[in-house]
């Protein structure tokens, strides 16, 4: 036992150095493993892929670890700006990533990161509600504030992430989903009280089988889960939301710490070939920031509203910012309150 551990402390940093690996960390099922292959196979790059289930697990690993290995990560727009800001990620050499000319603009022009300078918009979607029309037929609904009502009593499903369900109650409010002012965050939990005893379920890993077997016959969801479960669920509707709702982006980025770096940029720049890229989307089902992909995907992917809206619709949108330590802290706390009802 002792000769092994002691051979693990000294292949380790041979195994961190090796000029032929990549070390991916990103959201769970969002890179296929065929594409994880097509990039061996292309470069003889081996990849070592681990995965995780929210942006608080991969940060908290990451500030855990002075250097855990890691190469690559995937935050989404708000922990970009945090680990941005922080000083844990390269900002981008766009010499090596003529790919970059693919990505739709748009996504430069955000706050979380203004001109894409440490980030690769990867996957993007909308959060918003979903309802079963042979449950609700005409009457599904089309605000935030719907899912008050009584009629929804016991049949709501809400994602599992105190960030997306407050989000969801200070827009109620008439509040930003950035807002950073304790009293209107009071006031979104007070909502989020209001609505507990219409809400059946929290979830965020099985929200398409959900979706397929009715568990949840209303309530918020990400557009791309949705999108997949209707072939196996035809009353399946997505709506975006009257007034406000929340844009969300997953992002590739490069860790300043990361042992393989030219490794990194030859990896994010093959995300970004059209071919790659539209393989990714039609796997998993989300929209892809990729403009050269879009044009080559189905007319019935590429001109679904649900997933690709309009620029006029977007304009209501809002992508999430960092909030800061102590806002999150606030949210976490009136999130576990919420949770054992106190």
């Amino acid at each position: 036992m002792v000769l092994f551990f002691l051979f693990t402390l000294l292949t380790l940093p041979a195994f961190a150095n090796d000029d032929n690996t990549l070390n991916v960390y990103t959201w769970s099922q969002e890179i296929p493993s065929s594409v994880i292959e097509q990039f061996e196979n292309e470069t003889g790059i081996n990849v070592n892929y681990t995965s995780y289930d929210s942006n608080e697990i991969m940060y908290t690993k990451l500030r855990a670890g002075k250097n855990p290995g890691y190469d690559i990560v995937e935050p989404s727009s708000y922990y970009v700006q945090r680990m941005r800001n922080e000083g844990m990620l390269v900002k981008l050499d766009r010499s090596q990533l003529p790919n970059l000319k693919n990505i739709d603009p748009w996504f430069s022009q955000q706050n979380y990161d203004p001109g894409n300078l440490y980030n690769v918009p990867f996957i993007w979607g909308i959060t918003g509600l979903f309802t079963n029309r042979d449950a609700y037929h005409a009457q599904t609904p089309t605000r935030w504030r719907d899912l008050l009502q009584k009629k929804y009593h016991n049949q709501l499903m809400i994602i599992d992430d105190p960030r997306e369900a407050f989000s969801m109650a200070l827009l109620m409010q008439g509040y930003s989903i950035n807002d950073t002012n304790p009293t209107h965050i009071r006031l979104a939990w007070h909502t989020l009280q209001r609505m507990m005893p219409n809400i059946r379920l929290f979830n965020t890993d099985a929200i398409k089988s959900i979706l397929i077997d009715k568990d949840a016959l209303a309530g918020m969801a990400w557009n791309g889960d949705l999108t997949s479960a209707q072939p196996e669920n035809d009353q399946l509707a997505f709506i975006i939301p009257a007034g406000k709702f929340e844009i969300w982006v997953d992002s590739m980025t490069i860790l300043k710490s990361a042992p393989h770096k030219a490794n990194a940029y030859r990896f994010l720049n093959f995300l970004m070939r059209a071919d790659i890229a539209r393989a990714v989307s039609l796997n998993i089902g989300y929209a892809t920031p990729n403009l050269a992909a879009q044009k080559t995907l189905p007319a019935t992917t590429r001109n679904n509203p649900a997933l690709y809206p309009s620029k006029t619709v977007l304009a209501r949108g809002e992508f999430q910012t960092d909030v800061g330590d102590k806002t999150f802290a606030l949210y976490e706390n009136y999130w576990e309150r919420l949770k054992v009802g106190v």
